[in-house]
Order: structure tokens, then C-alpha cells, then sequence
């Protein structure tokens, strides 16, 4: 697996849907900006929706956080017809023919496709979400997120906000950033009970198969509930919308469980009609924050063209929402040490299998039940 490099940044249907900021259509322009930056950025989106409450969603927010600040400059997002990189080709060639000059795809399927683009398009710059093209050309920056790190936290409120003393893990695909999460993840409850004197267990520790597949999650989710699971953090995508789906029924029928959001904070996302949510917090990559940046460089004239970036817990580019009403006050203050612990390196967070496996056994947790590699 990849070795991280941080660093900070400072830095179709394929029908196009024109429209201003301020409609729900799919571009957006801002009247607010006061500099002269002027350029257009368009976005790919992944399986999925654009208002997916996860990764498509956090870069669009990331577009159109920049386009408020800077009037010049429209953002505009494409659903290609399918998943193929010929599907991703046709999207991008729509989003060029529309004067895009910077385009973003959020996520390793992209790869292929910008690997092709890149060298074909010189003159357009490239932004990758966590994927990478084979070769790097000076027209595109590929960032990556720190997902272990994020999912190490989330591990360690589970571990101290657990009832039951049984929490789980859902992946959508299982590909290197869901399996990070669910690493990292699983680190932290182990964590949390050498550290902080827990007495908690991943019992169960799936993946779906998919991004997509709502009513699977909930399913899934059902079962997970069903062994006396009160905690499942759900890497999904939209599969977790129905984990959230899942918790919300069963609190409404009295029992008391929760889930972990991914991406971005899903709080919102579990409100009940009482005002409480079933999310008990988030384990977010700052999505919105990278591209932000990456188009301030590039309008800038600072594009990091050629490089392969990493947003981590030290770069403040991963972590838990700032607010997190579903945790105790020691539950918080015991997370934000562990946070601090990990930004000054005190404390490394376990990234591939074969790290996860040292770990667990220099912190005496057994993990035979479950597969998690």
C-alpha cells in the first residue's frame, strides 16, 4: 500500500446543466467574490448522487465555497452515463467542449480516464480524489486523505460511548480509503481500551459491495443491531444512508443505537422529529477544504501540478466535527487528546493490514472473530 508523503496545501445522462449559484441546477456562479480571478471548474460525479451527503457532496461544496469567494468563477458538475472510462471520457470531453478549465473527479475510478485526459489536454488542469493517474502529469494534482487517522478517532468515541460493549463496521467497496477507515477504526476501539480502560469489541466488520445500495445497508445494518451492536460506523457512501435509515426505526421503537457518519458530518442527516439524531459523529475527510484550496491555487497561479498530496490529521485535513453534541463532555475532551497525541506524532495510527496486525497485538486486543483484511 502507498506510503503517504504530508504535506499541506496551500494551494450522462452527460448532459451539462447551466444554471446560476443560487438554483438547483448544476453550476454555480457568485456575485459575492471581489478579486478577478476568472476561470471555470467542472466536476465528474461518482456513483451516485451530487447531494449524496458524502464525497460527491463535500467536493461540490468545496466548488461552490470558492466560486461565493470569487465572482469570476463558475463550477458546473456532470452525471456521466455510466461507469466505464469511456463514460468518464465523454463526461470530461463535455465539461471541456463548456470552457471548463480546471476539471475535479472525486475517486480512484477516474484513474484510467485522467491518465488519458491529462496528456491529451494539457492546457486543462486536473484535480484527482483520492486515486492517482499511472503517470503523473504536471497538469493534475491527485490528494489523498488520511482516512485512518479519522477512523482511529471515530474508534475511540465508539469505544467510550458504547452501552453494550459490541460496535461495527460497514465498508461500501472494498477498496484502500474504506479499508483505511475501517482499520483505523478498528485501532481505535483497541486503542480506547488499553488507553482509556474500555471493555469494548468489533464484533461484526462487513463490507457491501457497493456505494449505492441504501436498502442493502439497511439491512446489513439490521442484523448488526440484531447481535447488540449499538454503534456501527457506516464507510459507505449512500449504503449508509440506510444504516442511518436503520437506526432511526429502531429509535423510534425505543432501543438506542447510533451511527458513525463518513465524509462529512451526517449529524443533520440522523435528526429525529424529538431534535436528537442517531449519528453520534462523523469521520470526515475535509473534502470540500482540499478542492477549495486546490482551485485558490490554481487561481493563484500556484496549481501543484505533478504532485501527490495527503491531508492528514496534522494539516487539520481529517479528524471529527468541531461540534458533537451526541458525545460526553470526557468522551470529547479524551478524543481531542488523542487527536493531539497523533498531530505530534506522539502516537502513530496503524495505514496497511500488516501494520493493524502489530498494533492490535502490542495493545493485547484479539480480533480473531471478525476478517477485516
Amino acid at each position: 500500500m502507498r506510503k503517504f508523503t504530508s504535506m499541506l496545501i496551500v494551494t450522462m445522462v452527460a448532459m451539462i446543466a447551466l444554471v446560476a449559484c443560487s438554483s438547483d441546477k448544476g453550476e454555480s456562479g457568485s456575485t459575492t467574490g471581489t478579486d478577478n480571478v476568472n476561470f471555470k471548474v467542472g466536476m465528474m460525479i461518482d456513483s451516485g448522487t451530487i447531494d449524496d451527503k458524502s464525497f460527491n457532496q463535500g467536493t461540490w461544496e468545496g466548488i461552490l465555497a470558492y466560486t461565493k469567494d470569487h465572482k469570476g468563477v463558475k463550477g458546473q458538475h456532470v452525471q456521466p452515463n455510466g461507469e466505464t472510462t469511456a463514460d468518464y471520457l465523454s463526461a470530461a470531453d463535455n465539461l471541456m467542449m463548456a470552457g471548463n478549465n480546471v476539471i475535479i473527479a472525486p475517486g480512484f475510478k477516474f484513474e484510467e480516464a485522467i491518465t488519458e485526459l491529462q496528456t491529451a489536454n494539457p492546457e486543462v488542469s486536473f484535480v484527482i480524489l483520492d486515486g492517482e493517474p499511472a503517470t503523473m502529469a504536471e497538469n493534475t494534482t491527485a490528494i489523498y486523505f488520511a482516512e485512518h487517522e479519522a477512523g482511529f478517532l471515530a474508534g475511540v468515541a465508539a469505544a467510550l460511548q458504547s452501552q453494550t460493549g459490541k460496535v461495527g463496521f460497514i465498508g461500501g467497496m472494498k477498496i484502500p480509503a474504506v479499508e483505511r477507515f475501517g482499520w483505523g477504526y478498528l485501532a481505535g476501539v483497541a486503542y480506547a481500551n488499553e488507553a482509556y480502560a474500555t471493555n469494548v469489541e468489533v464484533v461484526d466488520y462487513q463490507y457491501q459491495g457497493t456505494f449505492n445500495d441504501v436498502q442493502g445497508g439497511q439491512m446489513m445494518a439490521g442484523g448488526m443491531y440484531d447481535k447488540g451492536i449499538d454503534i456501527i460506523f457506516s464507510a459507505a457512501a449512500a449504503v449508509g444512508n440506510g444504516v442511518i435509515n436503520e437506526a432511526k426505526a429502531r429509535t423510534e421503537a425505543g432501543e438506542k443505537v447510533y451511527v458513525i457518519g463518513v465524509d462529512v458530518d451526517q449529524y443533520d442527516e440522523g435528526l429525529m422529529n424529538d431534535g436528537s439524531s442517531v449519528v453520534l459523529t462523523s469521520a470526515i475527510k475535509r473534502i470540500d477544504v482540499a478542492v477549495y484550496d486546490a482551485l485558490k491555487a490554481y487561481g493563484e497561479g500556484n496549481f501543484p501540478g505533478g504532485q501527490i498530496i495527503t491531508m492528514d490529521a496534522k494539516t487539520n485535513g481529517v479528524g471529527l466535527p468541531e461540534t458533537n453534541p451526541n458525545l460526553t463532555t470526557d468522551t470529547q475532551a479524551k478524543v481531542d487528546d488523542t487527536l493531539a497525541q497523533i498531530q505530534s506524532g506522539a502516537l502513530v495510527v496503524p495505514v496497511t493490514g500488516e501494520e493493524l496486525d502489530t498494533f492490535l497485538a502490542e495493545v493485547g486486543y484479539q480480533a480473531n472473530t471478525i476478517n477485516y483484511k
